[in-house]
């Protein structure tokens, strides 16, 4: 390996360039901000050769990027998913500073996901360097609402990864360094319950209360989770009534619901919509789909996943996978094209007001996704 080539992946700029995106702040419910960081992001892309696409935001969310290689494009490339938005509410930087202790570098979104954003576009930059091109086309694709299951970028997404051979996704690497070749599917119910009012003291029998009917629907949802199964329904919001001296006339919930397999989805959801009353006199009516398919590790899956297992080899450390609970965007292109997940940085703290990054991980990973980008046919 020449000096030259080493300073291509020189953990301290890369930082720096993390550190970049990290200072713009990119709440999801604030679109400025998101086209704020798209800009630099863009902009990084004015002296590569390489084409750039805004698609502008819908929905109260910001704009999507899509950069492509100026080489590849006519036939099924590489496709690399990643998202700029964060949780994290503005202001939050104030709170969790970006700061180094160590091997730990410190930042709102720093894990997830901006660390593994910038780790693929700086490869991407090192396969254009030299002049070089990789054998298949690339085509990055940044959204602006992943963190929100992704409904403006869904279409997009799928299409793009319906025209590709292989999806490689920057979300974080897991426990240690993880990566990922399975992800649960993921679906959202609301729970809509209306009863009748009545004087709780004095008329009680004359009401129907939506709340003991949501008491009844809640436990019919939590029969359902099975934890050998890798099943998971969860009640994470409910709502209703306006006084405790009246019978409840109307009650809400949301659900979450988690499930490993295709067939699991098929199974559960539709007795999820089909909930029913127990009591005359109350209605339940339930919304909501599978948001995200279950990210299944078929053949062609494991055969990317050991390919870039005998790259990180070859570069130096082990590449063990792993299955997650958590969906991503990998989980709409896994069903149809060999998807990779976990390709980002190895940290800690998703979420948290200790999300943090290890420096350590910035050169092999990046290593790696260059070597993807290089070596995939």
């Amino acid at each position: 390996m020449t000096a030259t080539s080493a300073n291509c992946f020189d953990s301290g700029s890369i930082l720096d360039g993390i550190r970049r995106w990290v200072e713009i702040e990119t709440p999801t419910d604030a679109p400025e901000q998101v086209n704020k960081l798209a800009d630099l992001v863009a902009a990084g892309y004015r002296d590569l050769p390489a084409t750039v696409e805004r698609i502008a935001g819908q929905s109260g969310c910001g704009d999507h990027l899509v950069a492509r290689s100026a080489w590849g494009q006519n036939e099924p490339g590489i496709l690399v998913l990643s998202h700029l938005d964060t949780v994290h509410p503005m202001g939050f930087i104030t709170r969790l500073p970006f700061k180094i202790e160590g091997d730990v570098a410190f930042g709102p979104g720093i894990y997830d996901m901006k660390g593994g954003a910038y780790l693929a576009y700086h490869a991407f930059r090192q396969v254009c360097a030299n002049g070089a091109r990789s054998p298949l086309g690339v085509t990055q694709l940044y959204v602006s609402d992943e963190e929100i299951g992704s409904p403006t970028s869904r279409a997009l997404i799928e299409a793009e990864g319906r025209k590709a051979k292989y999806v490689l996704v920057t979300e974080p690497a897991r426990d240690g360094g993880k990566i990922v070749t399975g992800r649960k599917g993921v679906g959202r119910f609301e729970i809509f319950i209306r009863g009748v009012p009545s004087h709780a003291g004095t008329r009680p029998g004359d009401g129907r209360s939506a709340i003991r009917e949501l008491g009844n629907i809640i436990q019919t949802l939590e029969a359902m989770n099975d934890l050998k199964r890798g099943i998971t329904v969860n009640v994470g919001v409910v709502r209703g009534g306006t006084r405790p001296n009246v019978i409840a006339e109307e009650a809400y919930a949301e659900v979450d619901m988690r499930v490993p397999t295709i067939a699991d989805s098929d199974e559960l959801v539709p007795k999820i919509l089909g909930l029913k009353s127990r009591t005359d006199g109350v209605t339940v009516k339930v919304t909501g789909e599978l948001n995200r398919p279950p990210y299944e590790k078929g053949n062609a899956g494991a055969a990317l996943y050991e390919h870039a297992k005998t790259l990180a080899a070859e570069i130096g450390f082990d590449l063990v996978d792993t299955s997650t609970g958590g969906g991503s965007d990998g989980n709409f292109t896994a069903p149809h094209t060999a998807t990779l997940d976990g390709l980002g940085v190895d940290g800690k703290g998703a979420h948290t007001h200790y999300e943090q990054m290890y420096i350590s991980s910035i050169e092999p990973r990046a290593r790696l996704l260059h070597r993807l980008y290089q070596t995939l046919r």
